[in-house]
């Protein structure tokens, strides 16, 4: 059995993002992937996510409201613990100079015992990459 490891201080990260309004830019190295972005609270992934699915037909109402009520546990959760990390603006290089996806306002989640590294900032988009 192999154990789940993940960074105390990414961890720390993702704490002060779900529990004192915190974001910051930064980098993940995920299995071979590079993905980066902004971190956004539970609460705040939740919401948005939410917002997506809001003017569709009856099945996408039920999803954006279940959602709606995953956003409000996350904002009064009481868990110390982190096993998530969410960013916006995200963007994922898988191996060549291009991102995926490369449009559009963009929520990842990630299992953070699932993270091999990271640094703070984001990469910047050149301006030729949205030919």
């Amino acid at each position: 059995m192999s154990k789940e490891t993940r960074d105390d201080i990414l961890g720390f990260f993702v704490k002060a993002t779900n529990k004192h309004d915190f974001s910051l830019d930064i980098t993940l190295n995920v299995k071979g992937a590079i993905v980066s972005g902004t971190t956004i609270s539970a609460q705040e992934y939740f919401a948005e996510l939410s917002e997506a699915f809001e003017d569709g037909n009856d099945i996408s109402k039920k999803i954006s409201e279940q959602l709606l009520h995953a956003s409000e546990g996350a904002e009064s959760s009481t868990d110390e613990s982190a096993n998530f990390i969410h960013l916006k603006h995200t963007r994922v290089y898988c191996g060549d100079s291009k991102s995926t996806p490369s449009k559009g306002k963009i929520l990842w989640r990630g299992k953070l015992s699932d993270i091999d590294g990271f640094f703070l900032g984001k990469i910047a988009e050149s301006p030729s990459s949205d030919q």
